[in-house]
């Protein structure tokens, strides 16, 4: 693509970056929805299955899927929440948590790299063109807006 559009560079970046994490996480025996997943729980009081598909972005056949293997590596127990009985808490085992902070070091060593060759002013630039493109796209701003002035520019 000569001119490369706002859309494409994204896609492009997060198949590199995505790319990346899993090859790394490939080195564990895990992927980089593994690794996601154990960052999201709460490393010592549980997470409720059902908060994890919005913190993660992830479809409930995907997240369903990632939990059973994680549960089969020995990565997380399920057990009922307490409070609400038909719930289910996630933790994480002893293998879990040190999978954990292999994730977090990871993820911080990509954080540490990129701030090393990009300035903090880019850095920030960068933060607020992702926080506003985000805001467009949940305040349905992009194609709404565009139908409205069609509508306006044929009536």
């Amino acid at each position: 693509m000569k001119d490369k559009t706002i859309d494409y560079i994204l896609r492009a970046t997060w198949q590199a970056v995505s790319r990346m994490y899993n090859e790394e996480a490939s080195k564990y025996g895990a992927t980089m929805a593994t690794g996601f997943a154990l960052l999201s729980m709460d490393k010592d009081k549980g997470t409720p299955s059902t908060s994890l598909g919005p913190k993660m972005g992830m479809e409930a056949t995907s997240l369903t899927r990632t939990l059973k293997s994680m549960e089969e590596k020995g990565l997380i127990i399920r057990k009922k929440n307490p409070v609400d009985g038909r719930g289910v808490l996630i933790y994480l085992t002893e293998f879990g948590k040190e999978k954990r902070e292999l994730s977090k070091n990871t993820v911080l060593k990509f954080n540490e790299t990129v701030k090393q060759h990009i300035s903090d002013e880019k850095l920030q630039h960068f933060i607020e063109v992702a926080e506003t493109i985000n805001e467009l796209i949940l305040d349905k701003n992009i194609f709404n807006q565009t139908e409205k002035i069609e509508n306006e520019t044929h009536n």
